[in-house]
């Protein structure tokens, strides 16, 4: 079983629930732990979260085993794994392939394929904690919580918009600025289950570019998003006369891609469990490697 244990180091009087919620024990976790098999210490006596610390005493936080998805198929493709350790794993997810199972996929999703790898690693716990997700033709990193408990940090540094996601773009003309910002509204389309618009009122979103490298009537480009919309980058984009090369949805008329050009290429989070921040970062595939090339000048 997965546990973590904690001094505490303050003088004033201060709850259990109150100490490990400060380390990112969530209410939902909080209830887990109580109701579902975990258990809580204070200096080694089994303890209610109701009961008050004193200077020095040691928390130990047992977490609930926990259940893998029995409906989730186990894939036996592979995964390449950018950075792993006992909390976190990041996967560079190749585009073509789901993060989660669809209807006309449930068998080959990035999280089928995690479920085979812990499988194959023999971990107790298989169950799959995706915290971020990208669109099945977008590249790039995708972080998933190795426990309940890291999934909990994770969605809240998300609410936070503390993990920080740099993608690389290549999209129709270019720019005379070396770096600009977009606030616009995004909502969805009437009639749609899938397609954005920058509408109002809309939910108020931000993203930042850098263009990296002009082509011929292309630009290559850096964005990071500040708020977490579906299809920020590409309804962003396409709002202001620049979208995606190969974007289906945004830029239908554009075939010269076989998808939206877009790549997840950094990933930047705390991990609190180490008490450092967990950079990654994945290359520019091939793909849009060789499309650049094309049109270089």
């Amino acid at each position: 079983m997965t546990e973590f244990t904690w001094r505490y180091h303050g003088t004033v009087p201060i709850k259990v629930r109150t100490f490990i919620m400060g380390y990112g024990i969530s209410r939902t976790l909080l209830k887990k732990i109580k109701y579902h098999g975990g258990q809580t210490f204070v200096n080694g006596e089994p303890s209610r979260v109701n009961r008050v610390l004193a200077p020095q005493d040691i928390v130990k936080v047992v977490l609930p085993p926990e259940p893998e998805n029995d409906h989730l198929p186990a894939s036996d493709l592979p995964i390449q794994i950018v950075f792993e350790d006992e909390h976190f794993l990041i996967v560079n997810k190749p585009a073509g392939v789901a993060s989660v199972p669809a209807h006309n996929k449930a068998n080959d999703s990035l999280v089928n394929r995690v479920k085979g790898y812990y499988e194959r690693m023999g971990y107790a716990n298989r169950k799959i904690h995706i915290a971020t997700r990208l669109d099945k033709d977008t590249s790039g990193l995708v972080i998933f919580g190795k426990h309940h408990f890291a999934h909990s940090v994770l969605d809240k540094q998300l609410k936070d918009r503390q993990i920080q996601k740099t993608y690389l773009a290549i999209v129709a003309g270019t720019f005379s600025s070396a770096h600009f910002e977009i606030y616009l509204p995004i909502g969805r389309v009437p009639g749609s289950l899938v397609k954005r618009q920058v509408i109002w009122p809309g939910k108020m979103s931000v993203t930042e570019a850098w263009p990296v490298k002009r082509l011929v009537g292309h630009t290559l480009i850096r964005l990071r998003i500040h708020t977490g919309r579906t299809h920020q980058i590409r309804v962003h984009m396409s709002a202001i006369g620049h979208p995606l090369v190969g974007d289906w949805l945004y830029n239908p008329s554009d075939q010269s891609f076989p998808r939206q050009a877009l790549h997840c290429a950094e990933v930047r989070f705390f991990n609190p469990f180490s008490g450092r921040y967990i950079d990654c970062h994945a290359p520019l595939p091939d793909d849009m490697k060789n499309y650049l090339a094309r049109y270089e000048r």
